[in-house]
């Protein structure tokens, strides 16, 4: 049954204020929540490493020989909701959409060993649910400041003059900006004195379908003393990612809802670690979900005004991956 975002926060409000250092994951549709005292997660079957932060003892496997093969949805079912968010776009009815799909696919490991040979900055692994490589901070709290590292901008690094290219894009760019705008107003809802610490700075990824170039932003701001009775009110008032939902924020989802046709349920929401001081959380993208139809893999990306069917296209499928070689 749908819980309430009020009740996931008064949750995670309660563990706050007893200082208990907490594991939470949260889902797109803030209808469901998983929350729990770090020193129950391993026997829930809750894995995690995110910042400082793990309960796995053992470090990453090497990756022997395996298989992995994606089976992207057609570039026609694609289209159809696609010329749908241009039609918003059109109309002014939202600038920016992150829109995403499923891709089946067929592998000869399972989550768990998925989970062990991933080499990511956030890993998560709910055993027989889903497991989590992302390459994206939410947000992080330290010292009394919070901070948020949205990513907008992906190419094949392998690409001549790739960090120029991408940085270049106009269409990119204006995503970017877009975002960042979002996360800035975001902030100033539970913090103060927000500003942008680094502007579109670029980072390297390995995949298992080579390396990739992403682009990120680090938007900062102050909280009041005693932000811990109400860690779980801080959270909420964020969701969901703008990274991953689009600008302005109420609109673009009802626009995703009707353009993606299904929830996404915990892919694009957000998990991490308060200990009663720090936090560190990451947006759940590079995200693997087994269903009783098989192995799916959800991956999109921003769509603006500018932007081409194709590449997008090509772009959702260029995100199914595993973070090894």
């Amino acid at each position: 049954m749908p819980v309430k975002i009020t009740e996931i926060a008064a949750k995670m409000n309660a563990l706050g204020r007893k200082k208990e250092p907490f594991f939470f994951a949260i889902n797109f549709e803030c209808t469901e929540a998983i929350i729990t005292p770090c020193r129950h997660a391993a026997a829930a079957g809750i894995w995690y490493e995110t910042g400082p932060f793990t309960n796995v003892q053992a470090s990453v496997e090497p990756c022997e020989a395996y298989h992995f093969q994606a089976s992207p949805i057609p570039v026609d079912f694609y289209r159809t909701s696609f010329e749908t968010v241009m039609y918003h776009l059109e109309y002014g009815n939202t600038y920016l959409l992150n829109l995403t799909f499923p891709t089946k696919i067929e592998s000869s490991l399972d989550l768990t060993a998925i989970f062990r040979r991933a080499e990511a900055r956030h890993r998560l692994l709910v055993e027989d649910r889903f497991v989590v490589f992302s390459p994206e901070t939410f947000v992080r709290i330290e010292n009394g400041k919070i901070s948020s590292n949205p990513m907008k901008g992906t190419i094949d690094a392998r690409q001549e003059g790739a960090r120029e290219t991408i940085l270049a894009d106009e269409k990119e760019k204006a995503e970017h900006y877009t975002i960042v705008d979002l996360i800035r107003n975001d902030l100033s809802v539970v913090a103060t004195n927000i500003r942008v610490a680094r502007f579109r700075y670029v980072e390297r990824l390995e995949t298992s379908r080579g390396p990739l170039l992403q682009v990120s932003s680090e938007i900062c701001g102050d909280l009041e003393p005693g932000f811990a009775t109400r860690i779980g009110d801080i959270i909420t008032a964020l969701l969901p990612a703008g990274s991953v939902s689009g600008a302005p924020k109420k609109k673009t989802l009802e626009i995703i809802r009707e353009a993606e046709m299904d929830e996404r349920g915990f892919y694009t929401g957000v998990f991490g670690v308060f200990d009663g001081t720090c936090l560190e959380s990451a947006v759940m993208i590079r995200f693997i979900e087994k269903t009783e139809n098989g192995l799916f893999y959800r991956s999109g990306g921003g769509i603006t005004a500018m932007s081409k069917m194709q590449d997008e296209y090509e772009e959702m499928i260029a995100k199914v991956y595993v973070p090894f070689v």
